[in-house]
């Protein structure tokens, strides 16, 4: 398969398999069509996403393979085409161009939602510049998935994804977020899970917690208990398979910041992102106004300047 948007193949009978019966997909609009696809099951997919699927002149996916598979078991015979991190940077404009020409386009992640701990958004916010049709259609989401199964409070939650692998800057963001006044859900791989637990069990304290794996898939299973305990049994277990989500409690109590703690987090903050980024991301962790802290953070870059 190709990855270069070729022309689209006018003549390709743009179906879907349902049940065994072959249903002919409506017309689709010109645009971005991002299409949220199962994270296991595969009947979790929904008939809009194969209508679009079906109808579109192409699909953009993170990995041709998999998404192969999706297509296959719904008898969908739209051009796959390759992209992700790697060479997005060069697909992009190939891609507004065919969206400018009045192309349907379909875009996909390898399981779930797209643009969730994925850099799809680029493509997106090209798109919004340039006045080119955008849509989303709702579905599958592991985020979603285990906050509900998690039993943890829902009103407010702050989605990580996955931690740095290394420990000391896993360690130096956790201390980042212990503050967030809200449930915590974070992505891990088996490999590193009883590492992470036992660095978030030692800097986030006994909260309770929820692993998740395999969601929507035969063998799910949702394990709950302190961070400490899990952080126990994965040490003495073997590397859990399969995608894992990670559900954190909230903190009991927000304290009001000690002196010097917003001036930490604004400088652990500084030193990976944008000022202004790093404003809104410790404004959103500590529960304080963003004008209070912009104002610290100008008062600090003029004391180091």
């Amino acid at each position: 398969m190709p990855d270069a948007p070729d022309a689209a193949e006018p003549d390709r009978a743009r179906g879907y398999l349902v049940a065994g019966a072959r249903l002919v997909a409506p017309p689709l609009a010109p645009g971005l069509h991002i299409v949220a696809t199962p994270i296991g099951t595969l009947a979790d997919i929904t008939l809009r996403a194969l209508e679009t699927l079906a109808a579109a002149d192409a699909v953009l996916c993170e990995d041709t393979r998999v998404t192969a598979k999706l297509m296959s078991h719904y008898g969908i015979g739209a051009r796959l085409i390759a992209y992700h991190e790697h060479n997005a940077s060069e697909m992009r404009p190939k891609i507004l161009a065919r969206l400018a020409a009045g192309d349907r386009l379909a875009l996909v992640s390898d399981a779930g939602t797209p643009l969730i701990s994925d850099p799809g958004f680029k493509l997106v916010r090209d798109c919004a510049a340039e006045g080119l049709h955008v849509t989303h259609l709702p579905g599958p989401s592991a985020v979603l998935t285990a906050l509900v199964l998690a039993g943890m409070p829902t009103d407010r939650f702050f989605f990580e994804g996955f931690l740095p692998p290394k420990q000391a800057a896993r360690r130096a963001r956790i201390a980042e977020i212990a503050r967030v006044p809200g449930t915590l859900v974070l992505f891990e791989t088996g490999p590193r899970v009883a590492e992470a637990l036992a660095d978030l069990a030692e800097g986030l304290g006994p909260r309770p917690a929820a692993l998740a794996r395999e969601l929507t898939k035969r063998f799910e299973q949702v394990r709950r208990a302190t961070l400490p305990e899990l952080a126990g049994a994965l040490a003495n277990e073997p590397d859990p398979k399969g995608e894992i989500v990670l559900v954190i409690g909230p903190p009991e109590e927000e304290a009001p910041l000690e002196g010097g703690e917003l001036d930490a987090l604004l400088a652990a903050a500084l030193a990976r992102v944008s000022l202004k980024d790093a404003v809104a991301e410790v404004a959103a962790a500590t529960g304080l106004k963003r004008r209070e802290v912009y104002a610290r953070a100008l008062e600090l870059a003029q004391t180091a300047g």
